[in-house]
């Protein structure tokens, strides 16, 4: 089985209102799809870029900001709901960073189904941004989704470099996972990568990166991005060397590539390594503690 998946390296723009902000997504989620994507994936922290609908003051002080956005929630989840229905597509609409009964804010990855339904997944480490910003908590459950495809999995941006989440998510049947990033440096966009690329060796299975793109210098919380994006695959026997299945080009909105799951199956007999199955053996009770040795 084949899924085709559309991974936005998304430009951040400066929308008037949510109404034209609506207009640009839904305009690049129809291009996605004459493209002949059946999987939409749009990048960590997308709804942000609706602080250019904000008073200066407002934009300029990151927690007035999320707390300004709250208003849009629901007009945000019945816009993907909308596109998910409309074009029959399962859909990873970015994050939202979204307030809870505590007071704090849970970066939350909304995936839509075809039917215009949703579930979702929260991020779980925080990077020192967002812990420094004081009202963000991080989540409370490690999820996978079943599709038609198969189940799927998400970890946002900072979580893909852990890599317990996705060996749990593995674990539980996931072959796809999915990762929405924003970086605003190329370490960032470095780390991100070499986690991404180590979840897929490890775990053997595809990963799939979104990011944000461009200079935005009117939106402090999203003024400069970093990173391509890209479909990672384990680095085996039929499968690429440097496990890079595409890369988004510069400048490109949609990075359109084509996930094999009968030809990850296939290339499993003849793998060169196994590392899912040797997994535990670095839980062995002789070397799960590094023993200090002495010279001389």
């Amino acid at each position: 089985m084949k899924l085709r998946l559309a991974l936005a390296q998304w430009t951040i723009g400066s929308p008037a209102n949510f109404g034209a902000f609506a207009a640009r997504i839904s305009t690049a989620v129809a291009e996605a799809v004459q493209g002949g994507a059946q999987m939409v994936v749009f990048p960590e922290y997308l709804a942000l870029e609706l602080a250019a609908t904000l008073a200066p003051a407002v934009r300029a002080d990151f927690v007035a900001t999320l707390a300004a956005l709250q208003s849009v929630h629901e007009d945000w989840l019945a816009l993907f709901a909308r596109l998910a229905r409309e074009h029959r597509v399962h859909l990873a609409a970015g994050t939202f960073l979204l307030a809870q009964t505590n007071g704090r804010y849970r970066n939350r990855a909304y995936f839509f189904t075809p039917d215009g339904k949703h579930v979702f997944q929260d991020k779980l480490t925080l990077t020192g941004f967002e812990k420094q910003a004081g009202v963000i908590e991080p989540g409370d459950a490690l999820k996978v989704f079943d599709t038609p495809y198969g189940r799927i999995a998400i970890n946002i941006c900072y979580d893909a470099e852990f890599p317990l989440y996705a060996r749990a998510q593995q674990q539980a049947g996931a072959r796809l996972l999915l990762v929405p990033s924003c970086t605003d440096t190329d370490a960032g966009a470095t780390r991100v990568r070499v986690g991404c690329m180590a979840r897929g060796l490890e775990n053997r299975f595809y990963v799939a990166q979104s990011v944000t793109a461009g200079e935005a210098p009117d939106n402090p919380a999203l003024d400069t991005n970093t990173g391509s994006a890209t479909l990672y695959a384990p680095s085996d026997r039929g499968l690429p060397a440097n496990g890079i299945v595409a890369v988004a080009e510069s400048g490109a909105t949609w990075l359109i590539a084509d996930v094999d799951f009968a030809a990850l199956d296939t290339t499993l007999q003849s793998a060169q390594v196994a590392v899912p199955v040797d997994w535990d053996a670095q839980s062995r009770p002789d070397v799960v503690r590094a023993r200090v040795e002495k010279l001389g």
